[in-house]
């Protein structure tokens, strides 16, 4: 099941499943979304705060429930991340949805969604910028550029410059995944999910390169790795080390990771917490061709 792209006129609702945000941050998006044609419409308690959340956790839920069920709203866009959407995850009843998908927009903590979603609806999301990362209504850049394409339905493929930790080949499956930390602490829960046959997305923010060497080692231990038809890393950006240093980074640590396996490994993505995060379709078909020394090449079907 795919929801319908979006047209002029039709409405994105936007809320704040997790950290509070204000008014000020918001309005550069609403005027983006407006100057492209769409509608805008705001959960009701999107600009509320309980200690770092946004509102309490059954004002969430009431928004987000609200936009899952309302039938003229097309779209759902997380105005930021932060923490606090695997608080209401369980709280939200997804019936309406089934029945009218409509795309939900977001990353970071945000990949609560996209993978609960992707295991129990199997309906897709976009994984994309958010309002919080938006200060200029007037920018155009890959990030709002691939979003419109995105959402409205139009050819999104990519060219990726090489990575020296690249591994050649190609794959053809799903695509899945988002922030490794969140995926991480999602295993074993409802919303954990398949990632055989599948190409993986990861990105990350903001941890200790020991950490991702125990995400990924926990990844490789429940098995989220051994049968991925091709993985595809994104910016992991502003990495911390302990006085004594961890001695690899990042994108070395997760290529130790993968040395057993056999799959394609796209490094260099852009697409995380840096600009430009580049939209993804999280739940469909795609290809991802790695070639030796030669811009890899990432197509959605």
């Amino acid at each position: 099941m795919k929801p319908d792209y979006l047209k002029a006129k039709d409405t994105i609702g936007i809320v704040a499943p997790a950290r509070q945000i204000a008014e000020s941050e918001v309005m550069p998006t609403v005027n983006f979304l407006e100057k492209h044609g769409f509608c805008v419409e705001f959960g009701q308690n999107l600009f509320k705060q309980h200690h770092q959340f946004a509102g309490l956790d059954e004002e969430r839920v009431a928004d987000m429930q609200y936009m899952l069920n309302a039938p003229h709203i097309k779209a759902i866009f997380s105005a930021r991340g932060g923490y606090g959407s695997a608080r209401i995850i369980d709280k939200l009843d997804f019936s309406a949805f089934i029945e009218k998908p409509k795309w939900l927009c977001g990353y970071s903590d945000f990949t609560v969604f996209h993978s609960h979603i992707h295991t129990l609806c199997q309906i897709p999301t976009l994984h994309t910028f958010m309002p919080v990362n938006l200060t200029d209504a007037t920018c155009i850049n890959e990030e709002v550029t691939t979003f419109l394409k995105a959402i409205k339905g139009e050819t999104l493929e990519y060219y990726i410059p090489h990575h020296n930790l690249n591994r050649p080949g190609k794959a053809e499956g799903v695509l899945v995944g988002g922030n490794l930390s969140v995926i991480y602490s999602l295993l074993g829960s409802p919303s954990d999910i398949d990632t055989d046959g599948k190409i993986l997305f990861l990105e990350d923010l903001d941890e200790y390169l020991y950490h991702i060497d125990r995400m990924m080692l926990n990844l490789k231990r429940n098995g989220k790795l051994e049968n991925l038809a091709g993985l595809l890393i994104g910016t992991f950006s502003d990495m911390h080390d302990n006085e004594i240093p961890y001695g690899k980074i990042a994108e070395e640590i997760i290529a130790e990771h993968c040395a057993e396996y056999n799959f394609p490994i796209c490094f260099n993505f852009p697409a995380g917490h840096l600009s430009p995060n580049c939209a993804l379709k999280l739940g469909e078909p795609t290809t991802l061709t790695v070639k030796h020394q030669q811009q890899s090449h990432l197509k959605f079907l």
